[in-house]
């Protein structure tokens, strides 16, 4: 009887310690699958990041080579800007035309005025400049980030050579 007690409790100890094991392992394996998936998603975040740098190139007609060149399509890059500039000039030939009519209706700034009157919705103008200087600083820091992304290019592509 000793013998078989002794027995059991063998093969109870060995089985407690294969559950050990298990338990062990199971973190082991959660462990490594969260590295697996942090590494995925570093990797994931940093191919988001080179297309949507190549997008904002692209936009402007600027290309960089794997080798250290950057192409620059002149006729994209100025279109991009005369875009820009042709938006703008909508926008100031409208305002002056109105200005000269004496009439302004621009609903979106919050200001109206026509023969009779002036009317300025304050919130509104408020509004309408908050989100017209974001757009500036976004335009800006576009641009800003353009510029030291090709200066980043430039300079990788110095030390290449």
């Amino acid at each position: 009887m000793v013998k078989q007690t002794a027995v059991v409790l063998a093969v109870l100890i060995g089985l407690a310690g294969c559950n050990q094991k298990q338990e062990d392992q199971a973190a082991h394996d959660a462990k490594v699958a969260q590295q697996a998936r942090e590494a995925l998603l570093k990797e994931l975040k940093e191919k988001e990041e080179a297309k949507r740098k190549e997008e904002k190139f692209s936009k402007i007609g600027i290309q960089t080579t794997e080798d250290g060149k950057i192409i620059i399509d002149t006729n994209r890059t100025k279109h991009y800007f005369e875009s820009i500039a042709a938006t703008w000039k909508q926008k100031a030939d409208k305002l002056a035309a109105d200005l000269q009519k004496g009439m302004i209706d621009e609903k979106e700034m919050g200001i109206e005025v026509n023969d009779t009157r002036v009317s300025v919705d304050l919130n509104k103008t408020q509004s309408f400049l908050e989100k017209w200087t974001k757009k500036m600083e976004r335009f800006v820091k576009e641009m800003d980030e353009t510029a030291k992304m090709l200066e980043k290019d430039i300079n990788a592509s110095v030390e290449i050579k």
